[in-house]
Parts: C-alpha cells; sequence; structure tokens
C-alpha cells in the first residue's frame, strides 16, 4: 500500500484552530543521577513552569523515577519514563512494566524512540505491543517515529514514517489513538546540530495527521499531539512551534539544563 501524503484534510483541522495543549518533553537518556535528577526537578518547579501555555514533562532515568515524582507533587510538571515492557511482570531480567511506571506516577512514557529500534534491534511488533501496554494501564505512549539521513537522501522520508505510524497503531480502536502523542524524530538530526527546517517538519507532521485522520478519524486527528524531536533548542524552537501541526517537542541535549529547557516551553505560544 502506498503512503499517503499530507492531505488537505490535515490541513483544514490546523488551519479552523488548533484545539492541542503544545507539550514539552525533556528527554533525559543516560544522564544525571538520583540527586541531580531531583534537583533539576525542584528547580524547574521553582522556575513556576505551570505559568506558560505548555504542558511540561520529563523523562528521568528509571532509577530517579520514585525520587523525582516526589518533589512534582503540584501537578504542574508530569513524570514519563523513557521504554518500558509490554509484559506485566515475569522473568524478563532488567526490564520495567507498565504496572510498575503507573505505581511510581509516569504519566507518560517514550516508546520506539530511534535509539532503541537503532541500537538495540526494537522491531515495529515491538513497539506496538508497548503501545498497548502503555494504554491499557492509562498511560499516554509518546510513540517515537523517524527516517535515517540514507532514507532521507532516497526520498523515502513519508513512506519510512507513516510506515512506523501504521505498524505500531495496527489493530488498536479510535479511542485509543486519541490518547496518543507521536513524536517525529528524524534520526540525522539527533544529537548532530542539525535540524529540520521548520516547512519540512510541518510537512512530515502534516502526512503523520493525515495517517492518523486515516486510521483514527477526524477526532483522533484533531486530539493527538505531534511533537518534533531532532537537536530543538531555544535558538530553533520558536519557529518551529508556530507551525500549524508541530504541537511540541522532545528535547534531548537541550532538556539537561534549567536555562535552555525553559526557554524552549516559553517558546510554546
Amino acid at each position: 500500500m502506498s503512503a499517503p501524503s499530507a492531505s488537505a484534510d490535515a490541513s483544514v483541522i490546523s488551519a479552523a484552530g488548533n484545539p492541542r495543549r503544545p507539550l514539552v518533553v525533556g528527554n533525559w537518556k543516560m544522564h544525571k543521577n538520583v540527586a541531580d535528577s531531583v534537583a533539576f526537578a525542584r528547580a524547574l518547579r521553582d522556575a513556576r513552569i505551570e505559568d506558560h501555555l505548555a504542558e511540561v514533562v520529563i523523562a528521568p532515568v528509571f532509577l530517579a523515577l520514585h525520587a523525582t515524582h516526589s518533589v512534582l507533587y503540584d501537578g504542574a510538571i508530569a513524570l514519563a519514563a523513557q521504554d518500558v515492557h509490554w509484559e506485566t511482570d515475569g522473568a524478563y531480567t532488567g526490564e520495567v512494566s507498565a504496572a510498575q511506571l503507573h505505581h511510581v506516577g509516569c504519566s507518560y512514557c517514550i516508546v520506539g524512540h530511534s535509539e532503541r529500534r537503532h541500537l538495540f534491534g526494537e522491531r515495529d511488533e515491538d513497539v506496538r505491543k508497548k503501545v498497548a501496554a502503555l494504554l491499557g494501564h492509562g498511560i499516554t505512549p509518546i510513540l517515537c517515529v523517524g527516517e535515517t539521513m540514507t532514507e532521507r537522501d532516497r526520498g523515502q522520508t513519508l513512506p519510512v514514517v507513516l510506515n512506523e505510524v501504521r505498524e505500531a497503531l495496527r489493530g488498536l480502536d479510535a479511542a485509543f489513538i486519541e490518547r496518543l502523542v507521536v513524536a517525529y524524530e528524524p534520526l540525522w538530526a539527533i544529537g548532530t546540530g542539525r535540524t529540520a527546517t521548520p516547512g519540512d517538519a510541518q510537512h512530515v507532521h502534516a502526512a503523520i495527521r493525515a495517517q492518523l485522520l486515516e486510521l483514527g478519524g477526524n477526532a483522533g486527528a484533531q486530539t493527538v499531539r505531534i511533537l518534533y524531536g531532532g537537536s530543538v533548542k531555544p535558538e530553533n524552537a520558536a519557529a518551529l512551534l508556530a507551525e500549524p501541526d508541530i504541537d511540541g517537542a522532545l528535547v534531548g541535549g537541550a532538556s539537561l539544563e534549567v536555562k535552555s529547557f525553559v526557554a524552549i516551553v516559553e517558546s510554546a505560544r
């Protein structure tokens, strides 16, 4: 089946007025110990992040989730995990379940991140099972999709990205699709300092929204927030977030410092 292009329907949804609250997620990856994570969360809370328009989420390492949640008691900042296993429990050494993440206060979880796919061999089938497990425990999946530089150079961006969306959501009811967050993170822009232009990113985001329209109906296309991830920093965040189908950012390196992360949050208007 050929991949759909950005349809007029998705553009109409945005032009009619974006009903989606911006979302900015800090993915700390394998940075910060427990004490550092707690100190950052306190500093972010003291910065009165709730005064800004965007919803804010931070994703510490597994070891710091419980302690970090303990200082986010006012609900202004939400907590995410960086990965999950699809089984509820069992003999899966080193893994963490959605039920366990829910117990320590996670309301979001990143799945399908390019580093999981390309460094650890995660397959579309694995991502799909993780999405289903999270939804079953009331946790919002942040589904990551994106192409490599080789795929981009071959003109395969939309076929690759939209196939990853379809495979992750295959078999899900529209009501579940409405509860997702999708993050477009071109692999060639992660940690490289290179960033898709706002126009290029918007083109892919609009195509993803058109795919969501096909899979989840109009409600899903209107409700699902689509984030951009890939060397997002204070200098480029405002231009990216001004695009009609870019509903926020999945931030890596720039989320490790309070000042730069808050500046990105402030860019969401």
